[in-house]
């Protein structure tokens, strides 16, 4: 495994995203634990898109136009829906005082889930991107795509959890603030507003 890979990996996944936003809320809404569930669920959506890359999905995905267009107007719908959900205050992401029910944090996780596999532009990246660091020719290329993919995977699950734990510790700072809340609220909306608007642009 190289430090090319790891690095690139990191950038990748630093950049904020989709699960960057969705951990950040969920470390608001429900705290540590909360952000922690998120992020495993980003991680766990990585999953199709790797499996796809090495039994040649994604490959079949991008070459049909078809295929692409209605996972990638599925993924635009499904920020648009997060984000009306989140500028009302509804849904899994609910920013507020009172976390809820416990049995939310399964919603939470099928959310994240959701909005990682429905983004095309993630099976694009294995497609793309882990073949470079892999011999064909040579033995093992399926067992070093999977190393590669797990390594992504782990590398995924630690930084969304720092960006989670990072909005937990604020959270009570920021509940206590209504007016910081709104504005917030409004942030996050607009950010899924935006990610879809950016899948939309997607060719």
């Amino acid at each position: 495994m190289s430090f090319d890979f790891l690095l690139t990996s990191l950038i990748v996944i630093v950049s904020p995203g989709t699960g960057v936003v969705i951990t950040v809320a969920a470390g608001l809404s429900r705290g540590a634990r909360g952000s922690l569930v998120a992020a495993f669920g980003c991680t766990l959506g990585i999953v199709p898109h790797l499996v796809a890359a090495i039994s040649g999905l994604a490959a079949l995905l991008h070459a049909s136009g078809v295929a692409f267009e209605i996972v990638r107007w599925l993924g635009v719908l499904y920020l648009l829906v997060m984000a009306w959900q989140t500028l009302r205050d509804t849904g899994t992401l609910r920013i507020a005082p009172e976390a809820g029910p416990a049995r939310s944090a399964g919603r939470v996780i099928v959310a994240a889930i959701l909005a990682n596999l429905l983004n095309p532009k993630l099976s694009l990246f294995f497609l793309a991107f882990l073949p470079q660091f892999v011999a064909p020719a040579g033995p093992g290329a399926v067992a070093q795509m999977l190393v590669l993919g797990l390594a992504f995977m782990a590398m995924t699950f630690a930084v969304f959890a720092l960006y989670g734990l990072f909005a937990a510790a604020a959270r009570d700072h920021i509940l206590s603030r209504p007016r910081t809340l709104a504005v917030l609220r409004g942030t996050f909306a607009a950010a899924f507003v935006a990610l879809g608007a950016k899948l939309a642009l997607t060719r």
